[in-house]
């Protein structure tokens, strides 16, 4: 009886193994596509709630504040009311403030200054899973999954890191790829370390034993 129960415990955990393994090896290709590093070519911030920016008028000292984009993505400066800032880039943030300001005041020159940054929530990084600390991090130019491992306290004892999977894209777009993160923080195998994208997500799972 004892024997018989042992045997199907391990055929369930064989089927189970083999299941997972198998759903890893589909659920991703082997690297991210080539990114802004490329070729040269980087991703454009656009500002989000809870960024501090500095919008300067020239000429305007009483027209210029440093503020924060507030919860709802918009912005209150003088003459200026409930503009939405989310989802701009700065260059376009400025055109839109020099558009509202013209009615009353001749020729503006806006420009603004995102001096910390947040970004909205679809373009943070989120680390899910077995990291020390899981959460949402703020995008920055040239960021790799060692920048993100670094940020999240690396992995959790029991992490699977090399069964890690990047996703990157929105649904049914969406793409995932498989990452090394145990060779990247273990073993210091540089080659491992994946350049990130705004709005990527790494879900690093549990082991197995």
């Amino acid at each position: 009886m004892i024997r018989a129960c042992i045997v199907r415990r391990l055929s369930l955990l064989f089927v189970g193994v083999a299941f997972l393994g198998g759903l890893a090896a589909c659920s991703g290709l082997d690297a991210p596509p080539a990114t802004g590093f490329e070729t040269g070519e980087r991703p454009v911030y656009v500002v989000g709630p809870g960024d501090s920016l500095d919008v300067f008028v020239w000429g305007q000292p009483d027209l210029s504040r440093s503020i924060v984009v507030r919860p709802d993505g918009r912005l209150t400066l003088p003459l200026v009311t409930d503009l939405v800032a989310a989802g701009k880039t700065p260059s376009e943030l400025s055109a839109a403030i020099t558009e509202q300001l013209q009615t009353y005041v001749q020729n503006p020159v806006v420009s603004v200054m995102v001096v910390n940054f947040a970004g909205p929530f679809d373009k943070q990084v989120r680390v899910v899973g077995e990291a020390a600390t899981p959460k949402a991090l703020q995008y920055r130019d040239r960021m790799t999954t060692l920048d993100a491992m670094i940020e999240v306290g690396g992995l959790k004892q029991f992490a699977a890191g090399n069964r890690a999977v990047l996703v990157r894209g929105q649904p049914p777009e969406a793409k995932s790829y498989r990452v090394r993160l145990e060779d990247l923080m273990n073993d210091g195998d540089i080659t491992a370390n994946v350049p990130l994208m705004p709005g990527d997500v790494l879900i690093i799972p549990q082991s197995w034993f």
